[in-house]
């Protein structure tokens, strides 16, 4: 078994979270790379082959640009918080056509006292914002066994942190699934413990994870007419 963080990984991040500024990550960047990135690659190379038993249109990419990790550095443009590096480290286990439309992906997060893993779709544009719901509303047995099943959801939580206050136009309000309708975010996730993250059994954890929330993706993907 391989492991793959350290209690280095965790000192990085906190350290970044105290001097969240240029001068400091390029002095530590090194730190970066060696503890946090590089061992994050290791770790979605590794993956691959538990991902593609799950779906052949997945991909866990290692690569620098254009892979699965999310960059370090945050979007300031539009923020009213400054700082230019997140505290965290991402990573998007991505459809091979998400870069042609809207795609549910897995999802790895590596944060101190935060880690986690989920799957789903975040903040979808309005058409597959729309699709979903007209499919959730044709299939609410399927929905239900995907999203709502006693094992699932004994394991995993569904985001319930943004939703329509009233319910969506055009469904009747005693549709038994009316709830799941107002939501705008269809992602479902679970804590994954330090100790876990930095012990010698996260790729086999994570692997039980991807399997699990298989058939929620394969039904967010249904929805979208995407492969699975």
């Amino acid at each position: 078994m391989t492991t793959y963080f350290t209690d280095k990984t965790f000192k990085f991040l906190r350290s970044l979270a105290r001097n969240n500024n240029r001068e400091w990550f390029h002095a530590h960047k090194g730190d970066y790379e060696g503890h946090v990135r590089e061992p994050f690659q290791s770790l979605l190379t590794d993956l691959q082959p538990d991902l593609h038993a799950v779906s052949i249109h997945f991909r866990s990419e290692p690569k620098t640009v254009g892979g699965s990790l999310f960059r370090i550095h945050r979007d300031t443009r539009f923020a009213n918080d400054k700082s230019p590096y997140k505290g965290w480290q991402g990573a998007r286990l991505f459809h091979e056509r998400s870069r042609e439309l809207d795609a549910p992906s897995f999802y790895l997060h590596l944060q101190p006292g935060n880690c986690f893993v989920g799957a789903g779709l975040w903040h979808p544009q309005p058409e597959a914002l729309r699709r979903i719901r007209q499919f959730i509303f044709d299939n609410p047995g399927s929905w239900k066994a995907a999203a709502h099943a006693p094992a699932f959801r004994r394991r995993y939580d569904l985001d319930d942190e943004d939703k329509l206050v009233r319910n969506p136009r055009g469904f009747p309000p005693d549709f038994e699934c009316i709830d799941d309708l107002r939501r705008r975010n269809f992602v479902a996730f679970r804590d994954i413990d330090d100790g876990v993250i930095l012990g010698p059994k996260l790729r086999q954890t994570l692997a039980k994870d991807l399997q699990a929330l298989g058939p929620f993706v394969d039904y967010l993907c249904a929805s979208l007419d995407l492969e699975f």
